[in-house]
């Protein structure tokens, strides 16, 4: 259960806030992968510094952090509950489920009913609450999106959904058929798709979900295991004095009101760096030229 402390959500961070569900929440949020070891995989190599993360997102008036059991596995869930529990009020937190970890570091799938109820039971564990803010239902496989049908497994969480232990659901890693086949099944209030300045084949459904105010979660917003490389990107942040990674930001929270951002890091200083960053100005020049990169 959350604590008493009200955290309101504050404007001054980039982007403004957002309805997600019956929550409002900052656009700018943060992503817990990088907190555990490399490769998402064991502990992190500075404990101390992963809470003070945490801790400084939530100080800097962040109130949407991303996570899974599958990060570490378990690592981020366990350090979210060590450094913020009893939790602020505003604070939202989503997971995922649909894959466990091999002792490879790869991501088998893991969507059968009784994977997804354990894995539910799971989250709620080691976050330590009696109720998930959000689970995204992830599809795919660590290439991306796969076609097939998620009814089985998307309906194992619409159950849970109705037992009371998760608050709202989303899908991850999916392809817009089966976006939806989810919006069929019941309602969802994000998507969670690879995107950013260099891949840009969600624009369309960026567009369709805005209109109907269902938020779009970009992951790897600044390109994930290998960074954004783009002589045009780096030519635009020359020219503002910023870094590419500053205005691949800015150009997301600028492309549409419903994306809500959630870059990763194990650093408080480049926590705050990314924040600044987001918040840098974007001219109409500056955008049609960036918008070139993805076409």
């Amino acid at each position: 259960m959350k604590g008493t402390t009200v955290h309101t959500p504050t404007t001054s961070l980039p982007g403004g806030t957002w309805a997600l569900g019956d929550s409002t929440v900052t656009r700018f949020g943060y992503g817990a992968m990088q907190l555990a070891g490399p490769w998402v995989m064991g502990p992190p190599a500075d404990h101390d510094e992963a809470l003070a993360v945490l801790r400084e997102a939530v100080d800097l008036g962040i109130t949407h952090i991303d996570t899974s059991d599958a990060y570490g596995p378990y690592v981020t869930n366990e350090l979210i509950r060590e450094a913020l529990h009893p939790y602020p009020e505003s604070l939202f937190i989503a997971t995922k489920v649909g894959a466990n970890r091999d002792a490879g570091g790869g991501w088998p799938p893991a969507r059968r009913p009784e994977d997804l109820r354990k894995q539910v039971r799971e989250n709620l564990q080691r976050l330590g609450v009696e109720a998930l803010d959000l689970v995204n239902m992830r599809m795919g496989d660590a290439e991306g999106p796969r076609p097939g049908s998620l009814a089985e497994a998307f309906g194992t969480l619409v159950e849970l959904q109705r037992q009371g232990l998760i608050h709202h659901l989303g899908v991850s890693n999916v392809t817009e058929e089966q976006v939806a086949e989810a919006r069929a099944i019941a309602p969802i209030v994000c998507v969670q798709n690879m995107y950013n300045l260099a891949h840009r084949h969600d624009d369309d459904l960026i567009d369709r979900l805005a209109a109907d105010d269902i938020a779009y979660v970009p992951f790897f917003p600044l390109g994930g295991f290998t960074p954004l490389q783009s002589e045009t990107l780096s030519k635009v942040a020359t020219r503002l004095g910023a870094t590419p990674m500053a205005v691949a930001l800015a150009w997301l929270l600028r492309r549409s009101p419903n994306i809500l951002l959630i870059p990763g890091t194990s650093s408080t200083a480049h926590l705050r760096e990314n924040i600044t960053g987001a918040g840098l100005v974007l001219s109409d020049e500056d955008v049609a030229e960036l918008d070139s990169i993805g076409h």
